[in-house]
């Protein structure tokens, strides 16, 4: 591919993924695979210090736009090789857009070792200042402290379309986890105290959880009610307990 055959699927794959409201995944997702592998006989996707600047601008232009187009997609490890390349062109030319989406990623993997260890790599003032950067370092706290409902509403407050992915996977492992307090702290609860815990605004979307998790949905009474998983009843023997406290009550009578 020459460098205006290059320059040419760039200014397409603007057009394609640029589109505010519908952008076009499916010819974005083509348009990144040509670009890479002109990218890639052009010597640009590892750069050299001979590089042109420019050209290392544009690069790192394309490769963000495929990190952002993966999230779109919903494809994950698409991201993470997106970011990991990406990593190489932030040494000198940092964009926290990016950052802070890898920074959620980790969270929604709990790794949150990995999470700190990248906070220290980013200027101070950035933790503070930066919306791309406080972004998931409030999220990581609130999670550390439990304010779930905080987590909710920031879905609303992200400072990208493409971080409500990666919250909204966040909010799916907190639902499980307060659906599994649930399970052990009631037998039943009424729809509308059950979609407020879980943060649900649609009946439909708490009844396929509820089906997922295997609880029983009462539509009568509009409750629903928790199957106690690995709980076995047990029938108490109570005439043989009774038999055998009078027996030792006769052998203490004995004995004194």
């Amino acid at each position: 591919m020459t460098h205006s055959e290059l320059a040419a699927s760039y200014k397409e794959l603007k057009a394609a993924f640029g589109a505010k409201h519908h952008p076009n995944l499916h010819k974005t997702g083509a348009l990144l695979s040509k670009l890479k592998i002109g990218l890639l006989d052009a010597g640009l996707l590892f750069p050299q210090d001979t590089a042109n600047k420019d050209d290392l601008l544009v690069t790192r232009d394309i490769l963000e736009i495929g990190a952002l187009w993966s999230i779109r997609s919903k494809d994950v490890p698409s991201f993470d090789r997106y970011y990991s390349q990406l990593e190489t062109f932030y040494v000198d030319y940092r964009q926290y857009c990016l950052q802070g989406l890898n920074l959620i990623r980790l969270l929604t993997q709990n790794r949150i070792a990995d999470f700190h260890t990248k906070l220290e790599s980013l200027p101070a003032d950035a933790l503070q200042d930066n919306k791309y950067i406080k972004h998931p370092v409030n999220l990581e706290r609130w999670l550390m402290e439990g304010s779930y409902s905080k987590v909710w509403v920031a879905r609303e407050e992200a400072p990208a379309e493409e971080y409500k992915f990666f919250v909204d996977s966040l909010m799916g492992t907190i639902r499980n986890e307060i659906a599994s307090c649930e399970e052990a702290a009631y037998e039943s609860l009424p729809f509308r105290d059950a979609a407020a815990l879980l943060f649900f605004t649609k009946s439909t979307d708490l009844v396929h959880f509820a089906q997922n998790r295997g609880w029983q949905i009462n539509p009568s009474t509009e409750t629903i009610g928790f199957a106690k998983k690995g709980e076995e009843k047990m029938e108490i023997p109570r005439e043989k307990m009774i038999v055998a406290a009078l027996h030792y009550a006769r052998e203490l009578e004995q004995i004194v």
